[in-house]
């Protein structure tokens, strides 16, 4: 590859999502919608980076199921580059099922991921080119320790962390110190940090603690709050745009696209907070996982109109 790219080191998701017309009632049919869509926390990353026109290419595994062909045939469209991606005969593909309330908020999820340990240090080492090439690399908590171990090891460009779930970011805590920006919620900056966040000044001994680890950079996503984020001396909290909340799965997906997109424009700590935030506030306006409508222009107006 000629320009500036990033690789996405994760699993391709088919998404079940249904969503309930009415207050949900547990143990109960719900009436309500469902939709099928193509998912994946590094899926949902590569697609956020090519809409915010930054060349994106995966490392990961697929299944030769019915469903192959369409989730390949998705991320051509998106314009991922799934070149170097793995075939695993008889396996089943990586399947994603939430269910949500009347406004949008995730109740329940469950996923089958167990294709990712197919994504697995064998597979980097024989794709090292396409890791260490990159401007970035992304890789979330789906994956295997001993994968997230090899890529700590072994990558030599700037890691971006998602660690997904509070019961899979303590497979990141090992690998802290060697990465360059960790993109968590509050309860997984909780969990990482040993630091219970009340307060701004919680917040800010949560994210001194990550740092203290070696980690260059924390992004601690604080939902309707904002962001906050810690790098070197710098620090900053950035509130949320103004958002009609319609999905709020794919907003964390499109955060860590926008800090990704902000790194590679060098842009200062308030900027890319603004700009990593807008995109999310995009993201959640579509029933989507990822909405169409996210391009750099887009998110840029967003950003400056959350600055002033």
């Amino acid at each position: 590859m000629d320009k500036p790219y990033v690789t996405v080191v994760g699993a391709i998701n088919l998404d079940i999502c249904g969503k309930s017309l009415a207050p949900l009632i547990e143990g109960d049919s719900n009436p309500g919608t469902v939709r099928f869509s193509l998912g994946g926390v590094g899926r949902n990353v590569a697609h956020n980076l090519c809409l915010l026109r930054v060349e994106s290419s995966m490392l990961t595994a697929l299944a030769e199921d019915g469903w192959a062909e369409t989730l390949r045939g998705g991320c051509a469209a998106a314009g991922i580059g799934l070149s170097r991606a793995r075939s695993v005969p008889g396996a089943a593909a990586s399947t994603y099922l939430a269910i949500e309330g009347p406004e949008g908020d995730m109740a329940l999820a469950l996923c089958d991921n167990s294709l990712s340990r197919w994504i697995d240090p064998a597979y980097l080492n024989a794709n090292r080119d396409l890791l260490n090439g990159a401007a970035a690399v992304v890789m979330d908590a789906n994956l295997e320790p001993e994968t997230l171990e090899w890529l700590a090891a072994n990558c030599g460009a700037p890691l971006f962390a998602d660690p997904v779930s509070v019961t899979k970011a303590e497979k990141l805590r090992p690998i802290l110190g060697r990465l360059h920006t960790l993109k968590p919620n509050r309860l997984e900056a909780e969990l990482l940090s040993g630091v219970e966040i009340t307060d701004r000044t919680s917040l800010e001994l949560a994210a001194a603690k990550l740092l203290s680890t070696g980690l260059q950079r924390v992004c601690i996503s604080l939902g309707t709050e904002g962001v906050y984020c810690a790098w070197d001396t710098e620090r900053c909290l950035a509130p949320c745009p103004e958002t009609r909340l319609v999905n709020a799965s794919g907003g964390g997906d499109a955060m860590m696209a926008g800090f990704v997109r902000a790194f590679l424009d060098g842009l200062p700590i308030d900027r890319a907070a603004r700009f990593a935030l807008a995109c999310s506030s995009i993201a959640v306006e579509s029933p989507e996982t990822v909405n169409p409508a996210l391009s750099y222009q887009n998110a840029v107006h967003r950003m400056r109109r959350n600055t002033l």
